[in-house]
């Protein structure tokens, strides 16, 4: 089953990479800006607690599958600063999205997925 996709990504920032770090996201949320299928992402910084909070909305599997085609490079250099703590998927994702749900050195992390019950999206104008 697919649909509406919202990715909410707890990031553990390395101890010494907090600028590295803020730096590559930058570059990476510019990219997707420009080129990636997201209809939102918003990142928010915790650095007393260094975590990060990604939160990205997409249209459905294949808008999923496309933002990692086109931005792996810029995952794997966000990847250099951080780790993954937590990643939630809220909605429905097919089988090829939740076989991707992996670092891009092909490890596994702490995952769940709460599927749909209702709701709308109202797309305001971006800033």
């Amino acid at each position: 089953m697919t649909g509406t996709l919202l990715f909410h990504n707890t990031m553990r920032i390395r101890e010494g990479h907090l600028d590295e770090f803020r730096a590559a996201i930058g570059t990476a949320v510019e990219f997707v800006r420009e080129h990636g299928p997201q209809l939102m992402v918003e990142v928010f910084i915790d650095t007393d607690a260094m975590l990060a909070h990604s939160f990205q909305l997409y249209t459905d599997d294949e808008s999923v599958l496309k933002h990692w085609e086109l931005s792996d490079p810029h995952i794997r250099d966000v990847m250099e600063h951080c780790s993954v703590e937590r990643f939630e998927v809220f909605g429905q994702p097919g089988e090829r999205v939740r076989a991707g749900l992996r670092t891009p050195g092909g490890e596994s992390f702490a995952t769940t997925i709460t599927p749909r019950l209702t709701g709308f999206t109202r797309v305001a104008a971006s800033r």
